[in-house]
């Protein structure tokens, strides 16, 4: 098991040089740091904290910074334990980066999903509605409450409620591509919350080892964009060029051939 924490940026999609257009999601992962070492010995089981994106001293907590000073870091704004590593991998004030993982590699991704507010059974749970028109009154409401006894509403009734905000995780999406120059995965697919919202990368629960053949991707080089633009600028000079000297011969053409009367 490894993971590693990160922002999610937006979507796009890519190319492969076979022509195969892929969807994906583009999460930040700047250098991690390993706040904490659990161990068996002192907490009862084995797990490392990380530590993510850097804020200002003045905005972190006494009990957060006795944790980044002991790895002799700079303060954090979020923290995460990452369960079943093996610890000796690992030291205190470690840098975890996004070469942990390799392109292909399957993983799993956590976050927060977006808030909706208020929502009513429609909405929030897909129920179907009542009758819009013969004066049916009954549209949009939630259906019976089982007035009948026990005389109560039973647990599990879909009623109107907050709807969002949960924690989700969707499992086998498969890493795309990494930059390490810019410190961003592409992950196949999208990934739960909204924009710079907060994301947890993680080995597959289900396939922790597998590994799927990945394509080179297509890269785009300004130079090579200039160059061709450049060519095709000529061409067309070239074209408007050959366009002109043939009308002028036309009219000449024209202006010399005798009249049919």
């Amino acid at each position: 098991m490894k993971g590693i924490l990160g922002r999610k940026i937006g979507m796009t999609q890519v190319f492969s040089k076979s022509g195969k257009l892929t969807p994906v999601t583009v999460i930040s992962v700047e250098p991690n740091v390993v706040t904490q070492i659990k161990t068996i010995e002192n907490d009862g089981y084995e797990a490392i904290q990380l530590g993510f994106d850097t804020k200002r001293e003045k905005l972190a907590t006494k009990a957060s910074l006795g944790i980044t000073n002991k790895a002799k870091t700079t303060p954090k704004r979020f923290f995460k334990e990452i369960r079943g590593v093996d610890i000796k991998d690992y030291a205190l004030g470690q840098e975890v980066k996004a070469d942990i993982f390799t392109p292909g590699e399957v993983v799993d991704v956590t976050g927060t999903t977006k808030g909706k507010g208020f929502q009513g059974v429609v909405k929030r749970h897909g129920n179907n509605r009542g009758p819009m028109g013969h004066g049916s009154h009954y549209h949009r409401r939630p259906g019976s409450m089982g007035t009948m006894r026990p005389m109560r509403v039973f647990k599990g009734k879909k009623l109107p409620g907050h709807m969002g905000v949960l924690t989700v995780t969707i499992q086998n999406l498969e890493i795309v591509d990494i930059d390490m120059e810019n410190n961003v995965i592409l992950v196949k697919g999208n990934v739960p919350g909204p924009k710079n919202a907060l994301v947890v990368i993680k080995s597959a629960v289900k396939n922790p080892n597998k590994v799927n053949p990945s394509e080179e991707l297509v890269s785009y080089v300004a130079n090579e964009v200039i160059e061709n633009t450049v060519d095709v600028t000529e061409e067309v000079k070239e074209e408007t060029a050959t366009e002109e000297v043939t009308e002028e011969v036309k009219e000449e053409t024209s202006e010399e051939t005798p009249s049919a009367e």
